[in-house]
């Protein structure tokens, strides 16, 4: 019998992990950056609350959600997303107490049962940035800066901004009411999938995946002609700000997110060059989601953006491994336990260093040397032993 990886998880081997690296410790380094501290979370959460915040009607909570019972009867969940994790521990552990905003980030594996395509995993991991505490429209420009620098420190160069305002609870009910009159009138030409998300949020129906269906709805009436005035003014800071720090973007009437908490500021960053799964970074403000998981009313803004994508859109790069400091080459007769002395105390003075554990000729040896990029090749003969001090010396900095 021979395994495999389950359906819709990935093994990233060894080959593979130079390109990780780099981007993700380019994230990490940005996020210091912009100010982000990092967060870790469990893999696992307490249903009710991926329920109460993924919408429990929704896709995510009724199709794609890994839940099962503990061995105490609890339901839980493996985590889709971190967004709701984070802001759980933003009041869990009072960190409302401290100075505002609370700037946070977290990579990690997350998990959603979903038909696994190109760039989209069942496990797959994701970067989460989440600015709770203020509801000012310079957070929410610098927070798509953030993203957008991470995008030009990698070398990408399709991608497109899509910006737009869902609005807010007090200008939102009078446009719904509009968009649900305008869908009456036009539900003949809807098609299952968007009767289905009517039902939930009618802000849903623009995340159709028919192009037909996307076509009716470009006729719809928009968010963008029902804002209110401070609405609009948000809006319009957001964009100052993006303008004034050189972020261009595409105004997209039609971007929305479905659920209540969601307001104001929506956004993604799509990349053309992945195939049709072109979304590599969503985002929004979710100025009521604190209050929905119990916590006082707390403005914030966030975004989820997969490294599985992100690598797509690099293309087919690669990055070279870590060579290695020092390799010993044993002659027939060499004392290996003098060598592997002698790597205990480069490795201890922070010098890569390495052996052969193959049993190779001395050819064999020397090739493998170059294979792991060494630096510098020591061949030790019979009575020899590795003369540490020298080699710290010639390889020191």
């Amino acid at each position: 019998m021979s395994f495999e990886a389950p359906r819709g998880t990935h093994d990233i081997l060894p080959s593979e992990q130079p390109l990780w690296e780099r981007v993700i410790g380019e994230a990490e380094r940005l996020c210091a950056l912009y100010g982000y501290r990092k967060i870790q979370t469990p893999g696992i959460e307490d249903t009710e609350l991926i329920a109460r915040t993924s919408g429990a009607g929704s896709d995510v909570v009724q199709k794609e959600t890994y839940t099962f019972e503990d061995r105490g009867g609890r339901s839980l969940t493996l985590r889709p997303e971190a967004t709701a994790p984070i802001c759980r521990a933003y009041l869990e552990h009072g960190l409302h107490r401290e100075p505002q905003p609370v700037k946070l980030y977290t990579i990690g594996p997350m998990w959603r049962y979903d038909r696994p395509q190109k760039g989209r995993y069942r496990e797959h991991w994701q970067l989460s940035v989440e600015a709770i505490g203020s509801p000012d429209p310079a957070v929410d420009a610098e927070l798509i800066q953030l993203y957008a620098e991470l995008l030009d420190r990698l070398g990408v160069t399709g991608s497109v901004l899509h910006l737009n305002s869902i609005g807010d609870q007090n200008c939102r009910p009078a446009y719904l009411a509009k968009l649900e009159a305008w869908l009456d009138e036009h539900e003949g030409e809807l098609d299952a999938e968007a009767r289905a998300k009517r039902t939930t949020n009618p802000l849903r129906v623009f995340d159709v995946k028919s192009e037909r269906v996307q076509q009716v709805l470009a006729e719809a009436p928009t968010i963008g002609e029902a804002l209110c005035d401070e609405c609009r003014e948000h809006f319009e800071q957001v964009c100052g700000f993006l303008e004034q720090v050189g972020v261009r973007y595409e105004p997209t009437p039609t971007l929305v997110r479905g659920l209540d908490y969601y307001t104001r500021t929506t956004f993604e960053f799509r990349d053309d060059a992945i195939g049709a799964q072109d979304t590599i970074c969503g985002g929004g403000r979710y100025d009521n989601l604190i209050e929905a998981i119990g916590g006082p009313a707390t403005p914030g803004i966030g975004f989820g953006a997969g490294i599985e994508r992100l690598l797509l859109s690099l293309g087919d790069r690669e990055e070279t491994s870590a060579a290695i400091d020092v390799f010993f080459v044993a002659e027939e007769g060499a004392d290996r336990q003098a060598i592997a002395r002698a790597l205990a105390e480069l490795r201890h003075r922070g010098i890569s260093a390495d052996m052969d554990y193959a049993g190779r000729s001395v050819k064999g040896q020397k090739t493998q040397a170059g294979r792991l990029g060494a630096q510098k090749t020591e061949v030790i003969a019979a009575g020899e032993a590795p003369d540490v001090e020298a080699i710290a010396r010639e390889l020191a900095p």
